[in-house]
């Protein structure tokens, strides 16, 4: 049977420790969801092979031989590289939380397009250095608001007055808008959501 070939961008989420000839990546597509690619190993000072990291944003050209279960990467052409990602603990951690909630849920066909702005706009958003907790709150609100549960009508009354105040204003408020100051309120917020959240939705966040 001849291997099944697969075009499609896609954002590189997570990855395993390589063997000596491969590297293991979950990568998620606005096309067909989560995906399993082994990508070779470029060799040492290799110019012409893009060697994958996390939280890229990628063009591949893959093949399967199992029928889809796993997908070789035949070719790989780099479309975005946040740099400024690493800048600090807060902010890689912001970002692999991100990344951990998209690769352990599920994204049902008509919500993958959503989840791909969201990762582009977080992971720049991080790179470019927004507050990683506001980041953070923002995006599992987002997810969570866009996969059916209602934080909006739920969540958000039981929180105290002053601190409902202080979360509706980071939520509604663009990124570009928020001063990049540290909000402190947004890493509590942003606990007491993901609380929430493992009580009343069926999400994995751990």
């Amino acid at each position: 049977m001849p291997a099944l070939p697969l075009q499609t961008d896609a954002f590189v989420l997570a990855r395993r420790q390589p063997t000596d000839s491969f590297q293991t990546f979950s990568v998620f597509t606005v096309e067909h969801g989560a995906l399993l690619i082994l990508h070779r190993v470029p060799k040492k000072n290799s110019a012409t092979t893009v060697a994958l990291d996390l939280f890229d944003e990628v063009s591949l050209l893959l093949e399967s031989s199992n029928q889809g279960q796993t997908w070789f990467v035949k070719e790989a052409r780099l479309i975005t590289r946040h740099a400024g990602l690493g800048r600090s603990y807060a902010t890689l951690a912001a970002a692999s939380d991100l990344a951990k909630l998209i690769t352990r849920n599920a994204v049902q066909e008509e919500g993958r397009a959503t989840v791909a702005t969201l990762l582009r706009t977080a992971l720049a958003a991080l790179a470019a250095g927004a507050p990683p907790a506001v980041v953070w709150l923002k995006s599992l609100y987002s997810f969570a608001r866009d996969e059916g549960y209602p934080v909006k009508q739920q969540w958000l009354p039981t929180l105290p007055a002053d601190l409902r105040t202080t979360a509706t204003h980071l939520l509604h408020t663009p990124l570009a808008e928020l001063e990049k100051s540290a909000h402190p309120e947004a890493a509590s917020l942003a606990a007491h959501l993901a609380t929430y959240l493992r009580s009343h939705a069926e999400l994995h966040l751990d």
